[in-house]
């Protein structure tokens, strides 16, 4: 079923793709550099070292929670309303975790950080953004492409972090008013989006499948395990690794050098993702990135110098790129046009819950489970394991289906 209710026209379907990947290179560094620091600015301010990662957890809680309400805008005012309402919230949650490292609250840090999560949600939703004009044959390269934006953002993020993160006499200050700005600069570029707003259904329009009914649909629950796990056990494992990196002795610059390489590893295999999708199945590459985000838990218990943070976190990257983008592949393939706001929110809402979770288990882990860091850091790894068994069977399952059920 087509993931679009508008006439195809990759003309301008890649009109747009050239916009997001730019609004995903611009504002997506943003979430690098709040990862790269939120969590060691949360351990500056919390009182007990398990809540270090908190900041990081209520940015994906308020993503989550944003996500049915920031797609159903889209549906009935445009893709341009909902990521205009994200960039405004970046600004504010950046302003508000400004104000929060400069009295030293961290409640009041915790709520910037719960409102950057809105930002986060619309960011969320490029991906699908660059499906809606696109045909059949374009929409898994079109997706990909966007996705493949994050590459800039995952050297402009870092290298902000580090031009900024001891700028001022507060750590970190300086990083959250670069945040501002950067919403501030990123978010004329919607400006130019030219994607109509959808057309109110008529009266006798199919109303499609309820949420539960698609839930029900194997490809639609196989999509949405396997995106929750890939991003769920990429944010464990990322929320943690600054901490354990500088746990481990090293440097705030290099647990910077590290997420860059994640980040990058996140997205410069989507200038082919869509090609190896097109070529080969999306339920192969969903597979293939299962199987590199249990390498990257390998490798990580294979030690803690500075090459092993290195490797795991690049195959880190690798991992959720195939499994996301194939899942997010998988999801827009699955459904009537009827169907996308309601399916994308549910979608985004599950996921983005699965993060919550991930990420708040991620600081006790970290924090809380051993006496030193190198056994924290083991812990987090271990628990990887459950879910990618998890999401592997789904994949088997759906497989193994005849066809044409």
């Amino acid at each position: 079923m087509s993931d679009t209710a508008y006439i195809p026209d990759d003309a301008r379907a890649k009109r747009n793709v050239a916009i997001l990947v730019m609004a995903q290179a611009i504002l997506g560094s943003q979430m690098p550099m709040i990862f790269t620091i939120g969590g060691l600015a949360g351990q500056s301010l919390a009182s007990n070292l398990c809540w270090a990662t908190l900041p990081i957890s209520l940015i994906v809680l308020g993503s989550m929670l944003a996500a049915t309400p920031v797609s159903a805008i889209m549906q009935k005012y445009g893709r341009r309303t909902g990521f205009l309402i994200g960039t405004t919230a970046g600004a504010i949650g950046g302003a508000v975790g400004a104000y929060g490292l400069y009295t030293a609250s961290f409640p009041i840090f915790l709520l910037g950080s719960f409102i950057t999560g809105i930002y986060m949600s619309g960011q969320g939703f490029y991906r699908f953004a660059a499906a809606d004009m696109a045909s059949d044959a374009f929409r898994p390269k079109a997706i990909s492409f966007v996705m493949a934006g994050g590459l800039l953002s995952a050297v402009i993020g870092p290298q902000l972090v580090k031009v900024t993160a001891e700028s001022m006499v507060i750590p970190f200050l300086g990083t959250y008013l670069a945040v501002i700005a950067v919403n501030i600069i990123g978010s004329g570029l919607f400006f130019f989006l030219d994607i109509p707003t959808p057309k109110p259904p008529a009266a006798d329009a199919p109303k499609g499948r309820s949420r539960m009914e698609l839930l029900k649909t194997p490809a639609v629950a196989v999509a949405v395990i396997c995106a929750t796990v890939s991003y769920a056990l990429m944010n464990l494992v990322m929320t943690s690794s600054p901490l354990a990196v500088v746990g481990c002795g090293f440097e705030t610059n290099d647990a910077a050098n590290v997420v860059s390489a994640h980040v990058l590893a996140m997205y410069a295999p989507s200038f082919f993702t869509g090609h190896l999708i097109a070529r080969f199945g999306v339920e192969k590459i969903v597979g293939l990135g299962l199987l590199i985000l249990a390498s990257a838990g390998g490798v990580a218990l294979m030690g803690v110098e500075l090459e092993h943070f290195f490797i795991a976190l690049i195959l880190l990257g690798l991992g959720w790129n195939f499994g996301f983008i194939g899942a997010t592949t998988m999801l827009a393939a699955s459904h009537a046009p009827s169907e996308r706001g309601r399916v994308q929110g549910m979608n985004d809402f599950i996921v983005f819950g699965g993060v919550t979770m991930a990420s708040l288990s991620s600081g006790s882990l970290m924090n809380c489970s051993g006496g030193t860091a190198q056994e924290g850091w083991m812990a987090v790894n271990m628990a990887m394991l459950p879910f990618l068994v998890l999401a592997t069977g789904a994949l088997i399952w759906l497989a193994m289906r005849p066809r044409e059920a």
